[in-house]
């Protein structure tokens, strides 16, 4: 099955590299050249995918990111590409609902392995039962999270990390095994699922007077009803 990619990027010849290496690989690539039109193409097509540059004239990528999130409540993956290795600028991008990031420049394999990566992780079967601990709900039939009746906005990779959470507790999941059920054996440095975890945390516990996640030093993460 060919995966339909809208690719958005200022640089011309990067934007013409890229999408010729995509296309070689079996993707279908739309375009676009700023910020403005590749929300416009974003929201107005059903696309598997958005690989979203940071800098874009017209309308920077975390505002594109957030508006796709907020705006059109699409939950499309989103890979970045940034040019800026700052982990305040990664948490940005987490923030605003970004999936997954790429530095530049970077290699084309390693492009098309975390496009996949996202892509199957978005596309993957649903389980029918409702996960539940304490006051926390992640329907996965309809991908909906709440706690104490109040809905919760997650990117796809935070909701990715609480189903796995969920389904395992109150067992301790390590950081490896998360690791490797994000991005298999590409795995990135450590500061991308600590932003990935300091999102959820700040959805799921900080407005909350009880908190479920739990870091087990030396160990990894839990999430479990209040003692």
């Amino acid at each position: 099955m060919a995966y339909s990619i809208l690719l958005v990027e200022d640089h011309k010849e990067l934007a013409a590299t890229t999408g010729e290496y995509l296309e070689a690989c079996g993707y279908i690539v739309d375009y676009a050249m700023d910020g403005i039109s590749g929300l416009n193409l974003a929201k107005n097509n059903q696309y598997d995918a958005l690989i979203l540059d940071v800098m874009l004239p017209g309308m920077d990528g975390f505002t594109i990111c957030q508006r796709i999130r907020q705006e059109a409540q699409s939950d499309i993956p989103i890979l970045m590409l940034t040019a800026r290795d700052q982990l305040s600028d990664k948490l940005d991008g987490f923030d605003a609902g970004a999936d997954d990031y790429l530095i530049k420049p970077f290699d084309f394999e390693e492009l098309d392995a975390r496009l996949n990566a996202i892509i199957r992780r978005h596309k993957g079967e649903l389980d029918s039962k409702p996960l539940v601990i304490h006051d926390l709900e992640l329907d996965p039939k309809t991908l909906q999270v709440k706690r104490q009746g109040q809905k919760l906005k997650l990117s796809p990779t935070g909701l990715h990390i609480l189903k796995l959470l969920m389904r395992k507790s109150p067992e301790v999941v390590t950081r490896e095994e998360l690791e490797r059920e994000l991005w298999g054996d590409l795995v990135p440095n450590s500061d991308v699922l600590r932003s990935h975890l300091y999102n959820l945390r700040k959805v799921i516990d900080k407005p909350f007077a009880e908190h479920l996640l739990q870091t087990v030093p030396g160990l990894g993460i839990k999430i479990t009803s209040p003692e």
